[in-house]
């Protein structure tokens, strides 16, 4: 029987790519996104190349009925939900004088609440069958306390936090729990930051920019892969690529280096802005 995930925010970005890897795998997968169209399209792409299958759903993860009444009608089509991906999101940059209640408001009601409808919608589906895999997108910035992007990052501690304590909570229970910490990847969500709010400086941030900090912006297909490694081996958190290792061992064992670091971003936006 082929095995089932959901995957919010899957219309584009780390989400299609782990869409056409599980398709790939033979899964079927239901990609779930605000941008219905997008979502649609990816669906009958991924379809096409088989020779798993997937479906598209509208939906807004910061409606908590609306995403459990999704994760329940896969579930009862399906008779099953092997997979909950938590990966909707969106992102935040400025200084915290530049941004407004708005942008934190608007990052924590994707990024942390988003995750949390998710859980909640997921997590006992996953209990009653008895097996499950819930995996929620977090970042490097979860874990290496960036600068110019505070709500952002404050969500991504936040949905490593609560990654880590639902996997304590399911482990003998036969749900498995995993964080995505991925550092810059390329994505849409690099040219759109602070969508739909007021713009800051960072809102014209390029990707010549980013890669001040990461040489080179890690494609979405191989973060994927990363990801159905980092599942096989049940990891808790799944840290890519390398540099992106190396930055969070950085944060945890050297913190006043990665404060350092954050320090000369700070200094270089400032200069730049």
């Amino acid at each position: 029987m082929s095995r089932v995930a959901v995957i919010t925010g899957g219309g584009s970005g780390i989400g299609r790519a782990i869409g056409a890897e599980l398709v790939r795998h033979g899964c079927t997968v239901v990609l779930a996104d605000i941008d219905a169209e997008a979502a649609e399209h990816a669906a009958k792409r991924l379809t096409d190349a088989g020779p798993g299958r997937a479906g598209a759903m509208e939906l807004d993860v910061t409606d908590g009925p609306a995403v459990a009444q999704a994760y329940r009608s896969v579930r009862d089509e399906h008779g099953r939900l092997d997979f909950a991906f938590n990966n909707a999101g969106i992102g935040i940059g400025g200084l915290v004088e530049e941004l407004t209640l708005e942008h934190w408001n608007r990052c924590i009601d994707v990024n942390l609440r988003g995750v949390v409808h998710g859980v909640q919608a997921a997590y006992p589906l996953m209990l009653e069958q008895g097996s499950g895999h819930i995996v929620n997108t977090a970042s490097l910035a979860g874990l290496a306390m960036p600068a110019i992007m505070a709500p952002y990052t404050a969500t991504k501690y936040a949905v490593v936090g609560l990654s880590l304590a639902l996997r304590a909570e399911g482990a003998s229970r036969g749900v498995k729990v995993s964080a995505l910490c991925p550092s810059f990847v390329d994505t849409p969500l690099l040219d759109n930051i602070n969508p739909g709010l007021p713009q800051t400086p960072a809102s014209r941030r390029t990707r010549a920019q980013i890669r001040r900090v990461q040489r080179r912006i890690y494609p979405a297909d191989e973060l994927a892969r990363d990801v159905m490694r980092g599942m096989a081996a049940n990891k808790a958190l799944i840290i890519a690529p390398a540099h992106a290792r190396v930055l969070a061992w950085m944060a945890r064992h050297l913190p006043a280096m990665a404060l350092a670091v954050n320090r000369r971003e700070v200094a270089a936006y400032l200069r730049q802005r």
